[in-house]
C-alpha cells in the first residue's frame, strides 16, 4: 500500500539514533550469518532461537540438537530472525524511518526498552491466539508496529516521503499512510488473510506501542505534534487596550487609543 521513504522530522533531544542504528546492524548480522550458514543452519536455528507457541506453552518438546536458549527467550530471539531479504529489508526500511524520532522522544534506554517490549508483546499475542502453533514464529515485525504505533501518537501531522502502490511518490502528513498500514493489520487479523503473516505478532506490537509511548516518552515531549515535528503554538492574540480617558485640561489627547486587532494564529 505505502513504503516510506523519507521524513522531515528532526532530531531534538538526542545528536544521534545509535539505538536505531545498533538494532539495524544487529538485524542485518543475524540475518547475513543465517543466509550464509546454509539452509539447514538456517533451520535449525528458525527452530532453536524462534517463538513457537506449542513450545513455549509446554505443549510438544523441541528435539534437544535444536534447544540453544531457555524457551522463554525465544520471545526476544525470534525479532531478529527473517526470513529473507524482502523481509529484512521492509522491516529495516519501517525502522529507519520512523525509529529516530521515537528514540529521540523516548531517550536512548527507554526506547531501547520500548522496542524489546513490544517485541514481547508481539510474540505474546501470537502465542494467545494461536497456543498450539507449532510453526515457528520470526521478524521484527511486532516491534516495528510498536514503533508506528508510537510515531503516530507522537507526530501524526510530520510530512513524510511515501511510495503509493510501491510507484506514485506522494509527501503526505505521516497519519494518512500510518492509519491505514494499522487499519489494513487490524481487517487482516479479523479475516484471517494470508497465513504466512502473522497478523496478531503486529496487533499486540500496535497495542503495546500505543500504551507504552504514554509512559517512556521524555518529560517535556508533546503529544499529537504539528506539522513541523513541534507542538502547536499557542496563539499570541493580543488584547486590544482599554480606553483611556482625556487628561482634564488635555484637549489634544484623544478619547480613545486602540490596537491594530489581534494578531492571527499561526500554525
Amino acid at each position: 500500500m505505502f513504503i516510506p521513504l523519507y521524513d522531515t522530522n528532526r532530531l531534538r533531544h538526542i545528536r544521534l539514533q545509535y539505538v536505531t542504528i545498533g538494532l539495524i546492524v544487529a538485524n542485518v548480522l543475524v540475518y547475513l550469518a543465517t543466509a550464509l550458514g546454509g539452509e539447514n543452519f538456517t533451520n535449525a536455528a528458525v527452530l532453536g532461537l524462534g517463538f513457537i507457541p506449542s513450545v513455549v506453552h509446554d505443549k510438544v518438546e523441541l528435539s534437544p540438537e535444536f534447544v540453544v536458549i531457555p524457551e522463554s527467550l525465544s520471545y526476544l530471539t525470534y525479532s531478529f530472525l527473517h526470513a529473507d531479504i524482502f523481509h529484512l529489508g521492509g522491516n529495516m526500511l519501517f525502522l529507519w524511518v520512523f525509529g529516530d524520532n521515537v528514540e529521540d522522544a523516548l531517550g536512548h534506554i527507554r526506547y531501547l526498552i520500548f522496542y524489546l517490549a513490544c517485541a514481547v508483546a508481539g510474540a505474546f499475542f501470537q502465542g494467545l491466539v494461536a497456543w498450539d502453533s507449532q510453526v515457528p514464529l520470526i521478524g521484527a515485525s511486532g516491534a516495528i508496529a510498536g514503533v508506528v504505533a508510537a510515531y503516530l501518537i507522537l507526530y501524526p501531522r510530520v510530512k513524510v516521503w511515501v511510495l503509493a502502490f510501491a510507484r506514485i511518490p506522494l509527501r503526505i502528513p505521516a497519519f494518512i499512510p500510518l492509519i491505514l498500514w494499522i487499519l489494513f493489520q487490524i481487517v487482516m487479523f479479523a479475516a484471517a488473510g494470508e497465513d504466512q503473516i502473522s497478523w496478531a505478532c503486529h496487533i499486540g506490537g500496535i497495542i503495546a506501542g500505543s500504551i507504552l509511548v504514554l509512559v517512556l516518552r521524555s518529560r517535556g515531549v508533546p503529544l499529537l505534534a504539528g506539522a513541523d515535528g513541534e507542538p502547536d503554538p499557542t496563539p499570541n492574540v493580543q488584547q486590544a487596550p482599554v480606553p483611556v480617558e482625556p487628561a482634564a485640561g488635555d484637549p489634544a489627547q484623544p478619547a480613545s487609543q486602540w490596537g491594530r486587532g489581534a494578531a492571527t494564529p499561526r500554525d
